[in-house]
C-alpha cells in the first residue's frame, strides 16, 4: 500500500467526518452521512480490497463515534463494512463505466440507499431499537440519498482533478 494513497484516503475520511459534524441533524437528530460519499470516492479511486477494508473500518468507526442515533456505533460499523464491499464489487463489475460521472452518481445513490437500509435493519431488528423502519427510510434515508448524490456530483470531479494534477496512481489514472 502506497503512503500517498493512505494520505489521500485519510484526507477523504477526515473531510467526511468534518462534513458529518457540521451538518445539522433533522427528524429527531438524524444526520445525513457524508462519510459514505467520501468512502465511495475512495473506493472509486482505489478499488483494491485492502484499501476498501481500511476505508470501511475507519468510516464505520468514525461514523459510529459521532452518531446521534440511539445505539448507533455497531450499526455504523456493520453498515459501512457491508456497504463498502458491495459497492466495491459493483465498481469492479462495472470497471469502465464507473469513470463516468452520471454512473458514479447513480451508484452513490444506490449505495447510500443500501447503506441506510442496512443501518436501520441492524439498529432496529438486531439491537431492538424501537423506531419505525418505513418512517425512517422515508424521513431520513431518502433525503440522505438525495444529499449524498448532490454532494458527490460536486465533490467527485474536484477530487479527480486534484488527483490527476498531483499524479496519484488511482483507478482513474489508468
Amino acid at each position: 500500500m502506497n503512503t500517498k494513497n493512505l494520505v489521500l484516503m485519510s484526507l477523504l475520511v477526515s473531510i467526511g467526518a468534518a462534513l458529518y459534524l457540521v451538518i445539522p441533524g433533522f427528524n429527531g437528530g438524524m444526520k445525513p452521512d457524508f462519510m459514505l460519499t467520501m468512502m465511495f470516492i475512495g473506493i472509486l479511486l482505489f478499488p483494491k480490497a485492502s484499501h476498501v477494508f481500511l476505508l470501511a473500518i475507519t468510516t464505520g468507526v468514525i461514523s459510529g463515534l459521532f452518531s446521534t442515533f440511539p445505539a448507533g456505533f455497531i450499526p455504523n460499523v456493520v453498515d459501512k463494512f457491508i456497504t463498502a464491499f458491495v459497492f466495491f464489487a459493483v465498481v469492479v463489475a462495472l470497471k469502465h463505466l464507473t469513470t463516468k460521472l452520471p454512473v458514479a452518481v447513480v451508484l452513490t445513490a444506490i449505495g447510500t440507499l443500501f447503506s441506510g437500509v442496512i443501518f436501520l435493519s441492524v439498529a432496529i431488528f438486531v439491537l431492538g431499537v424501537d423506531l419505525p423502519f418505513g418512517g425512517l427510510v422515508i424521513g431520513v434515508v431518502l433525503p440522505t440519498v438525495a444529499l449524498n448524490s448532490i454532494a458527490f456530483f460536486f465533490i467527485f470531479p474536484i477530487v479527480t482533478q486534484l488527483v490527476k494534477r498531483s499524479k496519484f496512481e488511482t483507478a482513474l489514472s489508468n
